[in-house]
């Protein structure tokens, strides 16, 4: 591995907690789209369904913005080290 980061030096590794992983991002934006696009919507088929979806995610894109994390590094590792110390207790 330090090999691969020596000969890519624009590559830098990144410390994801499995707790807050993209995958989370992923689940909030279907979250969003629950929320606001489908949530009480009725579909005469599903390919009216999948216009509407395309249809609010083109609108949505247009002035999209990044997801902030809204929590400090320190606050996520010390939830991890609890939910260790919890583990290892049981």
């Amino acid at each position: 591995m330090t090999d691969l980061l020596a000969a890519n030096p624009r590559v830098t590794m990144q410390f994801t907690p499995t707790s807050c992983s993209w995958l989370k991002m992923v689940e909030i934006f279907f979250g969003i789209i629950t929320r606001l696009c489908l949530k009480r919507g009725t579909f005469a088929s599903i390919k009216d369904l999948e216009e509407n979806m395309e249809r609010y995610i083109e609108n949505y894109n247009k002035d999209a913005q990044p997801f902030v994390w809204t929590k400090p590094p320190e606050h996520l590792l010390g939830k991890m080290k609890l939910k260790r110390t919890i583990s290892t207790q049981n």
